[in-house]
């Protein structure tokens, strides 16, 4: 029973990852034969995509009415953002930070980490507090689209790099097909992820906090790794960082507001008195590193988040239940 599981998970979280890519692939394809500008499509289907899992596991979670699975999912997928991915990647090679787009994006990120502290505060996830995390998450969209717009005619360096992987030559067919079969396997997929953590849990006697604090959260932020590094041995040191500051934007801003929407409910009182601060404390070094002087997160850098990350991750697993 438990390595069916393990094994389902496993393939659950890879068909996960695969399926919001496709989704990805095939919504930009379309909007770009509909004549959206690559501006557009860069600022909201490419930047939303790597939060497509996060999304639909915890809509299913909450469905499942595992409300701290879903908000574990969040907290820990932005802790393995910044801590693991981004940490990995400067161990890789040294990321240098040129977009001003990101230097204003990041004090958005260290905003919404902060509201999201205030939401959890009172460890009760709220349907009226859903409502205010989702117009605030098309306000970010909207402010972003007019900052872009303003940046484009300095021919900033993220917005060059996102247009340049919006995909060319796919006909509306092949791309609407991507769209469904994308939708479909991410519904499936999540389901089957949130179904067999909550097996691999119970068996190891671990809260639904910690599953999606620790292997959800991980499988969740794959598509970022990915990026991450691809972007980084291309020389896009910007889109690297940028997926990473937009995505957690987005977990906090859309992600966390679906569960507050689909199942209100109270939360563990672990989620503030413990993670929240976690995940603040690795967003304020992020700040500190790429706002310096240098503008760069050298692996010195990556190998200090690498470090936090890991220790995190320890001393989740020494309290599996918590």
């Amino acid at each position: 029973m438990l390595f069916t599981a393990i094994g389902l998970l496993i393939f659950g979280l890879a068909l996960l990852v695969w399926s919001a890519d496709k989704l990805v692939y095939g919504s930009a394809a379309v909007a770009k034969n509909m004549g959206i500008s690559p501006l557009v499509i860069g600022m909201t289907i490419l930047a939303m995509g790597s939060s497509a899992p996060e999304m639909m596991v915890s809509g299913a979670a909450a469905l499942a009415g595992k409300t701290d699975t879903a908000i574990g999912n969040v907290l820990g997928s932005n802790i393995a953002n910044i801590a693991l991915i981004l940490g990995i990647t400067a161990l890789i090679k040294p990321l240098l930070i040129g977009s001003t787009i990101l230097r204003r994006e990041l004090p958005l990120m260290m905003g919404v980490t902060v509201i999201s502290g205030f939401i959890l505060w009172d460890n009760y996830l709220s349907f009226y507090e859903g409502i205010a995390l989702v117009v605030l998450f098309i306000g970010f969209i909207l402010m972003m689209l007019r900052i872009s717009k303003n940046e484009k005619l300095t021919n900033d360096v993220l917005i060059e790099q996102q247009e340049s992987e919006i995909p060319e030559g796919v006909d509306n067919k092949k791309a609407l097909f991507w769209v469904v079969v994308g939708l479909v396997l991410l519904l499936v997929s999540s389901n089957l992820v949130v179904d067999n953590a909550v097996v691999i849990a119970k068996y190891f006697g671990m809260s639904d906090l910690v599953i999606g604090l620790t292997i959800i959260a991980i499988g969740t932020s794959l598509p970022e790794l990915a990026a991450s590094i691809a972007g980084v041995m291309k020389g896009e040191d910007d889109m690297a960082v940028g997926n990473i500051i937009g995505s957690n934007i987005f977990n906090i801003l859309a992600v966390m507001g679906i569960p507050a929407l689909i199942h209100p409910s109270a939360i563990s009182e672990h989620i503030m008195s413990r993670d929240f601060w976690v995940m603040l404390g690795v967003s304020v070094l992020l700040v500190i590193m790429v706002l310096g002087k240098s503008r760069t997160i050298n692996r010195i850098e990556g190998a200090i988040l690498f470090t936090c990350f890991l220790a995190y991750q320890g001393y989740l697993f020494y309290n599996v239940g918590a």
